[in-house]
């Protein structure tokens, strides 16, 4: 199917993190529909990057363009959350309050009515845990005493509540066991096609890479130009 408007647009970006050298995209563009995976950035890159799209951060030289408007126009807390709500993060960044159950840590981006839960709230939260696959009993276990592959997958239909545009996910496999990693990639992919959300996944693993996403880019980080990845797929999607 072919892939929609463009939603996220960087061009000739640099920004200076203090790393050893600045983040730099030389051209990069993510339509709807579209789901992208990017090797060579580390945790670190891979912040400053998503700070960019998001409008956390606006960049030292180039334009980051999102739905349309380059990111130096928002110009008020009102119009930049307006603009967040539209992206899903799955990031280490986007806490899970241990205490609180699975259940609760996903109504939050919903309500604050967390402890004495509506039905409807619960009847959406539960088919958010059925999207990725998290299991009724995993919903009333308190989130701290979870696999970390089930806290990823909160992280996940925590980024998905919202009906985001956008998906960014910072790392992910990082969070998990590599028996886990397969798993979580089919589910991922699923999720998104089956939405037709669009997806940047930042990963230093190439096989994680062409699981999770379509098409894969590798940066070169001197010139910040964005090769394509060629290789074959060890797991497959059913």
């Amino acid at each position: 199917m072919p892939h929609g408007e463009a939603l996220v647009e960087l061009r000739g970006v640099t920004k200076d993190y203090h790393g050893l050298r600045p983040l730099r995209i030389a051209d990069l563009t993510l339509r709807e529909g579209q789901s992208l995976a990017l090797l060579g950035l580390d945790r670190a890159m891979a912040e400053v990057l998503v700070n960019l799209i998001t409008g956390a951060n606006v960049p030292d030289t180039g334009t980051v363009t999102v739905f349309g408007e380059p990111t130096t126009a928002i110009d008020t807390a009102d119009a930049w959350v307006a603009t967040l709500d539209r992206f899903g993060l799955i990031s280490e960044r986007a806490v899970l309050v241990d205490r609180f159950t699975a259940e609760q840590n996903l109504a939050m981006p919903l309500s604050l009515e967390i402890e004495d839960m509506p039905a409807p709230l619960r009847g959406q939260v539960q088919q958010l845990a059925t999207e990725v696959a998290v299991s009724i009993e995993d919903l009333k276990t308190p989130t701290g005493a979870l696999s970390a592959d089930v806290q990823l997958r909160l992280r996940l239909g925590r980024a998905l509540a919202m009906n985001p545009r956008v998906l960014l996910a910072e790392h992910p496999n990082a969070l998990i066991t590599a028996d886990d990693a397969p798993a979580f990639a089919a589910d991922y992919a699923r999720v998104i096609a089956g939405r037709r959300v669009a997806s940047l996944v930042i990963t230093a693993d190439r096989t994680f890479a062409s699981a999770i996403a379509d098409e894969v880019l590798t940066l070169e980080p001197a010139t910040g130009l964005l090769e394509p990845s060629s290789g074959w797929r060890r797991w497959f999607r059913w």
